[in-house]
């Protein structure tokens, strides 16, 4: 406690002015991002191990105190070039409703402002701990999405293939197991998502701490990726084990995550196991960390630069000024109208040609979710008794955690595996071309075809990157940034080809693009 304020009182006034100076200028501008981060990202259970990264980043600080303490600061302006970019990025971000430009930003301008008040020597000092700060931040959703599907699938066959070994009647189909006397469905909670990230993290620490050539703490590193995947396919196979025995409580409740804690506490010891056989292979590597305390402790304290001419300092005063800046116009400039629909949904046709529709609802707590400003969402069937679902969500302004989503996202969160996707472009009945995103899919037997696009104020999108570009340039130019998703599904019906199916979607897609455009706003 005593080396904490000794460490402490080295601060002149005006560093502890210059700091919270900033830190309150940066919590100002970035709020809704800070707030949507703390109370929603955070309580996810995939990234609840986030809120100790704070308190890390604190001790690694910590660690470096001695070397910070005999590093004189130096001020610079080449700190200005990633600040410059990272306020970019929250322009990007703030209007294009892209969260994670948002959190990238707010890490960009903290080291840069560090960069810019402290200099490069500190900041060098400080890298591994600045990085660590980046754990603390979700996945953005292409990157997430790509996750979770192929861990599901790998942690499912790996769980089917040692279900098999031990004996029992298991089989695969998407990431259903199929037990013979009941079926256990490989959700996102137990697709491996929730070890990969705090096994990353703490893979990334103990290759910190670990005194060995570079080479081996890549490898300690990546082999957490597969080691979180194999604990959590045994997981899967202990869970179909048990189930023949205990019956469905322990795919469920209390036992369910205690057992996933469980087998996580397990892979320490597997991964300290790794560190001591690591450090047998090749030469031995020289212990210098040592030598850097006695040598930090031996030179006396740099004289500090922090006084209140500090105040004054140009690169104090620019950034400062430019977050502030940044505040004020976000908050007082209405980058975003809000734009109805031309007519409300609830007046769409039932009946289009030869589909006859029966309409459907959504549950409240989608609703909530979606946040979307109104929606449809249509049960058409045709004389042959084939069905398609047609589903419309728009959204009069798009901004952070209130924008359009991609079914690639929620199908495969729904247990859908996607079997193909691509692309799909076609002539509508008037000649102009519709290119559509495309994706044929499939759960536990049932197959089907999709077509989905995204109508962004007269243009056809079919790629969430294009809807926040165009979102961002829109705002900037013509204070709009509503939109919408339309997702048509078709099932895949026994004995039928799959080109029936998508003449059959292409058919409707057709006849209901013209009506739909009559409700959207261009």
């Amino acid at each position: 406690m005593n080396d904490i304020f000794k460490y402490l009182k080295m601060i002149k006034p005006a560093g502890w002015l210059k700091g919270i100076s900033f830190a309150l200028v940066i919590a100002a501008t970035y709020y809704t991002a800070l707030k949507r981060l703390v109370l929603h990202d955070w309580a996810m259970e995939d990234y609840s191990h986030c809120y100790l990264i704070p308190f890390v980043f604190l001790y690694l600080l910590w660690e470096k105190r001695r070397e910070l303490a005999i590093t004189p600061s130096a001020a610079s302006w080449l700190g200005f070039i990633p600040f410059v970019f990272g306020i970019l990025m929250f322009w990007l971000g703030e209007l294009s409703g892209e969260l994670f430009s948002l959190y990238i930003s707010m890490w960009l301008v903290v080291v840069s402002l560090l960069w810019m008040n402290l200099g490069w020597r500190k900041i060098k000092i400080m890298a591994f701990p600045l990085f660590i700060l980046l754990t603390m931040f979700p996945f953005p959703n292409f990157i997430n999405n790509r996750i979770l599907l192929n861990l599901k699938i790998v942690s499912t066959q790996i769980g089917v293939a040692l279900l098999q070994l031990y004996g029992m009647s298991a089989y695969r189909e998407g990431n259903i197991i199929d037990l013979g006397f009941t079926q256990l469905q490989v959700v996102d909670a137990c697709s491996g998502l929730r070890y990969v990230i705090p096994l990353l993290v703490l893979s990334l620490l103990l290759a910190y701490w670990f005194k060995a050539a570079l080479w081996k703490r890549i490898v300690l590193v990546l082999s957490s990726i597969p080691l979180s995947v194999i604990v959590n396919s045994m997981r899967i196979a202990i869970t179909g084990i048990l189930y023949s025995s205990w019956g469905a409580q322990v795919a469920e409740g209390f036992f369910h995550g205690f057992s996933g804690w469980l087998i996580f506490m397990l892979t320490i010891p597997v991964l300290l196991a790794e560190m001591w056989l690591l450090k047998k292979i090749g030469k031995r590597d020289y212990e210098k960390e040592e030598d850097l305390k006695l040598a930090a402790d031996s030179f006396p304290p740099a004289e500090k630069a922090n006084n209140w001419k500090s105040l004054l300092q140009p690169m104090y005063l620019a950034g400062i000024s430019i977050i502030a800046a940044t505040l004020v116009i976000s908050h007082t400039v209405e980058f975003r109208e809000k734009i109805p629909v031309n007519k409300s949904f609830t007046q769409f046709p039932l009946k289009i040609g030869e589909w006859q529709g029966t309409s459907q609802t959504m549950d409240k707590e989608f609703i909530d979710l979606l946040h979307f400003t109104d929606y449809i969402m249509v049960n058409y069937r045709n004389g042959k008794g084939q069905d398609v679902e047609f589903y419309v969500a728009y959204y009069e302004s798009q901004s952070k955690a209130r924008a359009t989503h991609s079914p690639e996202t929620c199908l495969p969160g729904g247990g859908w595996t996607f079997e193909q996707s691509g692309i799909a472009k076609f002539a509508l009945n008037n000649g102009q071309m519709l290119q559509t995103n495309r994706a044929f899919i499939g759960k536990s037997g049932v197959k089907q075809l999709t077509y989905f696009w995204f109508p962004q104020r007269g243009r056809v999108l079919t790629s969430l990157t294009q809807v926040k570009l165009y979102s961002f340039w829109d705002a900037l130019t013509r204070q709009r940034t509503d939109g919408a998703l339309v997702r048509i599904i078709t099932p895949l019906y026994p004995h039928e080809d799959i080109k029936e199916a998508e003449s059959r979607l292409q058919g409707f897609t057709k006849q209901v693009v013209p009506v739909l455009n009559e409700f959207l706003p261009r």
